[in-house]
């Protein structure tokens, strides 16, 4: 069972990832996959889509080659193990502060041993074929991606006993929320995002888990951050590549002369 963006990870190369606001169709994958993107980061905290919907996107995802990842509303076991059901190849968990909380996580997304995600029938990530229940739980554990947000400065300080725990994947740093925690709003430049960043990358190294960034936009920065070891980047969100695109093509329409 491929999974692009973990490839992309294991490889050492960036994994980047386009963030779903506003898209509803099951061709997006697709559009992104040509686009260049790796993984799709299905926004269910931050908009109103619902799970139907999410997993349709996520399973037509797969047949385009593109990591369908899912960023679920809460820590409740059911909003991550429907979407896995359904055919998310990866759950990205919000505001996680504690390695009690990171391995409550774990214990719902992987099945045993590392966790005690409960059995179903024939998954879509397998194209439903009847696969023996040893092959099918150690193959889904092997590609399903446990992405651990931290947007916290007591997440920051636990992100090494975090990145410690197996079944872990994925540090993932929300700038955007960190900063307004940390008093430094809207300043993803601001040397005390650094630090934070550096941390959970040392973190991340240490224990053999990737870095994730979001929050990030800015090409320089980027690269500062990259460089310091984060392989798992956002890159923005569809919402502002098409306000950036159609503004831009507004603005060149409305200069042109109407004499």
């Amino acid at each position: 069972m491929k999974n692009a963006a973990k490839q992309r990870l294991e490889a050492g190369e960036l994994a980047i990832g386009v963030g779903l606001r506003q898209a509803r169709t099951v061709d997006t994958g697709k559009i992104f996959a040509t686009c260049g993107f790796d993984w799709l980061f299905v926004d269910m905290e931050h908009n109103s889509m619902g799970v139907d919907t999410a997993t349709q996107i996520c399973v037509a995802a797969q047949d385009a080659g593109i990591t369908p990842i899912v960023r679920v509303p809460g820590h409740q076991h059911f909003h991550a193990t429907r979407l896995l059901d359904g055919g998310a190849q990866g759950i990205v968990v919000p505001h996680v502060d504690t390695v009690e909380a990171a391995a409550r996580m774990v214990e719902q997304c992987k099945y045993p041993p590392l966790g005690h995600r409960s059995v179903t029938g024939s998954l879509p990530q397998l194209g439903f074929q009847p696969t023996p229940l040893a092959d099918m739980t150690a193959s889904i554990n092997d590609a399903t991606l446990l992405v651990i947000m931290l947007e916290t400065p007591e997440a920051i300080g636990n992100a090494d006993a975090i990145a410690a725990l197996p079944g872990v994947d994925v540090l993932l740093v929300g700038c955007s929320d960190l900063g307004m925690e940390m008093g430094i709003p809207g300043q993803p430049d601001h040397p005390d995002i650094a630090a934070a960043l550096k941390a959970v990358c040392d973190a991340c190294d240490k224990h053999g888990k990737h870095a994730g960034l979001g929050g990030v936009y800015s090409p320089p920065l980027m690269q500062r951050y990259i460089e310091f070891g984060m392989r798992f980047v956002l890159a923005g969100s569809d919402l502002s590549f098409m306000m950036q695109a159609a503004g831009a093509r507004a603005a060149e329409l409305r200069a042109l002369s109407t004499d």
